[in-house]
């Protein structure tokens, strides 16, 4: 970041908060963040602590994990389309996100027996499961553990590391960016007025300037992502947690994965997942591999293709 940039944005961040006006609108969407989020979600007592997670929709059910900085809420939000395709999105929050705790054990691998217990609670002997960016590690490890259960597996723009390679690297502007919003809902909020392009092209690793080639639903979607990250507060140590595991190569057997999986990533995804589905593909026996051509890391412009492409997957493919 050039030090005339940094004047500016340090400028411009002092006006905003400066005014009671911006005191009051922090304060209001704070507030709404919490709200949006309350009552939404049930707990279940696992084994590795309270285990928060949220049930939509009719059908066949969908377990949906979610990716950093997301929770049951973000889980929703990625299989909305699918739940529109007749199919029930079962959405928890991951270890340190939301209402759910994070134990002394916070692996991908507790986390999937976690997700067992989960199955118990609701009833469910098995089900596909959906894994979006960091959250592919945790479903990947569920079908290894519990291929029983575990029908279909779908990993969506899989943030693992399998080349001893961070899939999140960060300029020294978004490094910058990241250490003062991470865990402060203020400075979150501040660089959602100032800089959501910067928030967008750091966060959501995908391209701003796509915004204008795409509808006006997929510009909506991609405003209420970047929107439902608040409260950020409530999120850190799962996005911390995320952090250190995309630090360190994922310690799986991709080629121990015995049930159908699909892996879909964008040609444009800035944190490079393509790269990363194409290795998973070939490291799972019988895997199928999507690779649009754009999108970057939120699939923007092809929610209904790809909602479509996992249907007719998990519809069409015997378990």
């Amino acid at each position: 970041m050039t030090l005339r940039r940094r004047a500016v944005l340090a400028g411009a961040g002092a006006l905003l908060f400066g005014g009671g006006y911006a005191v009051a609108s922090f304060t209001e969407t704070a507030a709404a963040a919490r709200r949006r989020i309350a009552g939404r979600g049930e707990t279940l007592a696992t084994a590795s602590g309270a285990l928060e997670y949220a049930v939509a929709g009719r059908g066949p059910p969908v377990l949906m994990i979610h990716g950093t900085g997301g929770g049951f809420d973000q889980g929703l939000r990625f299989g909305t389309a699918l739940g529109g395709l007749g199919f029930q999105i079962v959405a928890p929050s991951r270890f340190g996100y939301l209402g759910s705790d994070f134990p002394g054990d916070p692996s991908p691998r507790a986390q999937a027996d976690a997700f067992a217990a989960l199955l118990d609670r609701l009833g469910i002997a098995s089900l596909p499961v959906v894994g979006g960016s960091a959250g592919a590690l945790s479903a990947a490890e569920f079908a290894l553990g519990y291929p029983g259960r575990c029908t279909h597996l779908v990993l969506l723009v899989p943030a693992m590391n399998l080349e001893n390679r961070d899939p999140v690297e960060f300029s020294a502007l978004q490094s910058f960016l990241v250490g003062r919003i991470l865990g402060s809902d203020a400075w979150f909020w501040a660089m959602l007025k100032l800089a959501p392009d910067l928030l967008m092209r750091t966060l959501l690793a995908t391209d701003p300037a796509l915004l204008g080639t795409v509808p006006v639903e997929e510009r909506e979607r991609a405003r209420l992502i970047l929107e439902e990250l608040m409260p950020v507060s409530a999120r850190t140590r799962g996005m911390l947690q995320d952090a250190r595991m995309a630090g360190s190569p994922a310690d799986i057997d991709l080629s121990a994965i015995t049930v159908p999986t699909l892996v879909i990533s964008a040609a444009d995804d800035l944190f490079g997942t393509a790269a990363t589905a194409r290795t998973i593909a070939e490291r799972v026996p019988g895997a199928r591999l999507a690779i649009l051509p754009d999108g970057g890391h939120i699939w923007l412009g092809h929610d209904r293709e790809v909602a479509r492409m996992i249907a007719s997957f998990l519809r069409d493919s015997p378990s």
